[in-house]
């Protein structure tokens, strides 16, 4: 599906910001570990949490779908999976690697394999550190990177991992924890990418009964025999969804609310509205809900966007529409995302007329003139969706493939097209 959208101009709307995808996969994969049937409510439902959900209903897990809500039987750490099987996890980074470390509490084997992109991103540091711990991984083709073929179990003990390619590592250590032979320790070394997503971690663990003890960022500590307690569980409103409508706000001149967030979330990507209001906008907090006010030109910014690595992209367009030069840095492990997004956003800028350049860990960006043009999000959907703020600005550039954002956002150009028409 291709689109082109209609220039906007001074636009004013609510929305409601979809559910958490971060939050989503996470209370699938624990509720399924846990003891008890779990509902949860308010699920996301995109391409990527359909990913989990059929896997973990191919280990044997009961998941029941009604309107809004996910009726799931826990296991009591134990998956059922009767025979050796291949789970095709698409395009779904998250899915793999939590599911990875999760299936060493199956009996049988489990092949993970996906898109030919997923087979380029790396899970080396993973895997290496679930052999130390009583992992039997393998890999089926390159050396660092899926397929694999997972079996084996965890014993628990000491395990060190490095974080500056992906939090999710971290993550997929964490999770399965309570159902380790013995405490499990884990020590993260260098600096860590994305690290926020580890208090999402922390906080859902601890939402079903399972309290990490923890150091920082750096070591994380989880009790054997613990286990989680099925739970009725809403998730919260995802901060990354919806930046792209506080974005439009900035750059079209308008005024946007966005319901169903949290303001005191531990989501990283909530830090997208405290740059825009270091770039000129005013930022009201409500109960439930943000409201972002365009009050004239925006300035440019210097900002460390390690901690919300999914609103980078949104940054960069409302940063091409500054009146000063803006530097996005600690981006570096933008590259193992379902695209390479720091050349991907670049491209797209550059494609466009404009002044975008790498730098060590990060993007410049000078603002110029923009034209009109055809942007090829490379089957990324947040290249997607950063493009149509953008495209909203000018009415001259239409975005293919399109239909990607299915991945976290299916219903997003629906949204967008209702706005652009009201």
């Amino acid at each position: 599906m291709n689109i082109t959208l209609p220039k906007l101009k001074e636009c004013e709307f609510r929305v409601t910001a979809p559910a958490s995808k971060s939050y989503t996969h996470r209370a699938l994969i624990i509720a399924a570990m846990a003891n008890g049937i779990s509902e949860i409510k308010n699920p996301l439902d995109s391409g990527d949490t359909r990913v989990t959900c059929r896997a973990l209903r191919a280990l044997g897990t009961e998941i029941h779908e009604e309107p809004g809500l996910l009726r799931i039987r826990g296991c009591s750490g134990h998956f059922t999976g009767k025979k050796l099987m291949t789970l095709d996890m698409e395009n779904s980074g998250t899915s793999l690697r939590l599911l990875v470390a999760a299936t060493l509490l199956c009996r049988q084997p489990v092949i993970f394999t996906g898109s030919p992109r997923m087979q380029e991103r790396p899970v080396g540091d993973l895997v290496e550190a679930l052999n130390s711990i009583g992992g039997r991984i393998s890999y089926l083709g390159k050396t660092g990177y899926p397929p694999v073929r997972v079996e084996g179990t965890i014993r628990g003990g000491v395990v060190s991992i490095p974080g500056t390619i992906s939090s999710q590592f971290i993550s997929a250590l964490m999770i399965p924890g309570p159902y380790a032979e013995s405490d499990l320790e884990v020590l993260v070394t260098g600096d860590i990418a994305s690290r926020s997503y580890l208090d999402i971690t922390a906080d859902c663990m601890e939402t079903f009964g399972v309290k990490p003890g923890r150091e920082g960022y750096h070591r994380f500590m989880i009790r054997s025999g613990t286990g989680y307690q099925a739970r009725n569980y809403t998730i919260e409103g995802d901060y990354s969804s919806a930046s792209y409508f506080f974005a439009i706000a900035a750059v079209t001149g308008g005024r946007v609310e966005v319901g169903g967030l949290n303001p005191g979330s531990v989501q990283g990507d909530r830090m997208f509205v405290e740059a825009l209001g270091r770039m000129g906008c005013s930022v009201t907090y409500q109960a439930n809900s943000i409201m972002v006010v365009s009050t004239g030109d925006l300035t440019g910014i210097t900002m460390d966007m390690s901690s919300s690595p999914d609103t980078v992209q949104t940054l960069c367009m409302v940063a091409a529409m500054a009146s000063t030069p803006s530097y996005i840095t600690g981006i570096s492990h933008l590259k193992y995302k379902e695209s390479d997004r720091l050349i991907a956003t670049v491209d797209l800028l550059n494609g466009l007329g404009g002044n975008a350049q790498m730098t060590e860990d990060g993007i410049s960006i000078t603002p110029v003139p923009l034209h009109g043009g055809v942007i090829d999000p490379g089957n990324d959907h947040r290249t997607a969706m950063s493009a149509a703020v953008l495209a909203l600005t000018r009415g001259d550039i239409t975005i293919r493939n399109a239909d990607c954002v299915d991945k976290s956002f299916p219903h997003f150009f629906d949204i967008i097209r209702r706005i652009a028409l009201e």
